[in-house]
Order: C-alpha cells, then structure tokens, then sequence
C-alpha cells in the first residue's frame, strides 16, 4: 500500500475569457471539460497550481 496523499480538483468554471497562464494550469492539472474531475498527488507543485485557479477549481 502506497501512503501518498492524494487531491481530487474539479473544474467548477469555464477558464474563457481567463489569462493564458490560468488557461494553461488548468490544462496542466489534467482538466479539459466543465466538472472534470481529476486525482491528483499532493506535492507542493499541484498544491501552487491549484492556489493559482483557485476561482475556477474545487477540492474535493
């Protein structure tokens, strides 16, 4: 058994009409469509990109 923590993030808003860099955030959290939803390792890393788009994302 692996004690890696885990995130689930869910995309909650449309990132149209968003800068770019939160644009790409998004994509590189592995979200492309409205209530994606995506199982993420939790690093210092994810834990930034979601602190950047936090307006368009939950955590679940």
């Amino acid at each position: 058994m692996s004690d890696k923590k885990t995130l689930t993030v869910k995309l909650v808003r449309s990132p149209i009409g968003c800068k770019q860099s939160h644009r790409d955030t998004v994509r590189g959290l592995g979200l492309r469509q409205l209530n994606s939803q995506r199982v993420l390792e939790d690093t210092p890393a994810v834990r930034g990109m979601i602190n950047k788009v936090a307006y368009l994302v939950q955590v679940l």
